[in-house]
């Protein structure tokens, strides 16, 4: 009987995210669509060419967190989670960063007017 009664703080259920929490994460999540939809439309290549890449997928950098965060419970996981979640950004970070390497060092070929 010891063991089982050991055993009973394993099964709890926590309650982390409630419907109204759901639902406003699901408006963030909309309103980034939204926006990234407008930040298309809008030609931003006065700040500097390829402005609205960057605000592209800087609106789809905070909706991919916000999906990790609250919809994955990576908010409420123990620290190896969390660390095995920012590893991944440090990586998507060097993956781009060699990506950008690649295509900033290029010729502009038969693209270039």
């Amino acid at each position: 009987m010891a063991e089982y009664e050991q055993h009973d703080h394993d099964h709890i259920e926590h309650d982390h995210m409630t419907i109204p929490k759901y639902i406003g994460i699901f408006l963030v999540l909309v309103v980034g669509t939204i926006l990234t939809y407008f930040a298309a439309t809008v030609d931003l290549d006065f700040i500097f060419p390829g402005a609205n890449t960057l605000v592209a997928l800087l609106i789809a950098f905070t909706k991919m967190t916000c999906v990790m965060l609250f919809f994955m419970h990576v908010y409420w996981s123990p620290r190896m989670i969390w660390l095995s979640a920012v590893a991944s950004f440090f990586w998507l970070a060097i993956m781009f960063s060699y990506t950008m390497q690649d295509y900033l060092t290029r010729d502009p070929g038969v693209f270039s007017p």
